[in-house]
């Protein structure tokens, strides 16, 4: 009887103050889908950069005859240069932080240019073409063991070039980490936005009922039993906007990511379906909880006024 009479009471807060419920709806579902993506593109910053440095080498270019250092003044490096290269790869000194190391010859390189874009392949010849060492370190997120490799070449006869791939990508990274900023400062003024809108509403609902309460307080109801349909019907209304939140950063993963960005570019590793999962309840529940603590807040000073 009691659950009864309370859920008539959030039904009819509802219904008087629908305007008001809807434009907390939108306000929730526009913040949580903010901080949903937000998680998300963490979540895929953190991908991309375990599987990159997984994969990130330190190439070393040997010379070639068009020489852009002062190391390649000889021309084409030589057998005997490339085999002193290759030596000290595998020395006592570096070989603790080289987990592998491969060598492709300028005409090997060249051949791999040539499948890839034979539409240059007049571009350049073989001579023209670097041979070169790739050399994956044990800890590739260790930034020493780059530096201790390009010390090693610095300035080496036969040696044009030491260049360390995850360098070219901390950009990006750092793009997108501050995108990810932007995102969760957007959606923290939209939660604020949320919450004092919540909390308007319920005292709203509370003075548009006040003669209801006046006439509860003379029977002996609790304050409890008093607050509790007006912080249901800001946790209902947050929960519908929640709801919608969790539903669009579902279906941005399943239309965005995974049927366009992963088919387009299927070599880079997206967040799936599972992390949207994941993240829908995280949302739905920062929702619920944002909005009982505001309108119990919001409630308990008017009652108290």
């Amino acid at each position: 009887m009691r659950l009864g009479l309370i859920m008539g009471e959030v039904l009819t807060g509802l219904r008087r103050n629908a305007s008001m419920v809807v434009s907390v709806v939108l306000v929730t579902f526009v913040s949580l889908t903010f901080v949903g993506a937000a998680i998300l593109m963490q979540s895929q910053i953190g991908t991309m950069r375990e599987y990159f440095q997984d994969r990130a080498q330190i190439e070393i270019y040997m010379c070639s005859s068009l020489p852009v250092s002062d190391t390649c003044t000889g021309g084409v490096a030589t057998e005997e240069q490339v085999a002193a290269v290759e030596a000290e790869l595998t020395s006592d000194t570096l070989s603790p932080v080289i987990q592998r190391f491969t060598y492709s010859s300028p005409a090997e390189e060249y051949a791999s240019f040539v499948e890839n874009f034979p539409d240059q392949a007049d571009l350049l010849t073989e001579e023209q073409t670097n041979g070169m060492f790739r050399v994956t370190l044990v800890n590739p997120e260790d930034p020493r063991q780059a530096d201790v490799i390009a010390e090693a070449f610095s300035g080496v006869a036969g040696v044009e070039l030491v260049s360390n791939q995850i360098e070219h990508l901390e950009p990006l990274f750092a793009a997108l980490t501050i995108a990810t900023y932007i995102a969760v400062g957007i959606a923290a003024l939209m939660l604020i936005s949320a919450v004092l809108l919540i909390g308007t509403t319920i005292r709203l609902s509370a003075y548009a009922r006040r003669r209801e309460v006046g006439i509860m307080r003379l029977v002996g109801a609790s304050n409890r039993f008093i607050q509790t349909p007006f912080v249901l019907e800001g946790v209902v209304a947050a929960f519908l906007g929640a709801l919608l939140a969790s539903g669009a950063v579902i279906a941005m993963v399943h239309f965005g990511v995974n049927g366009y960005l992963a088919t387009n570019m299927a070599t880079v590793p997206w967040v799936g379906m599972g992390d949207a999962f994941i993240v829908g309840p995280v949302i739905i529940a920062i929702g619920v909880i944002l909005a009982a603590v505001s309108a119990g807040f919001a409630i308990r000073r008017w009652l108290h006024a």
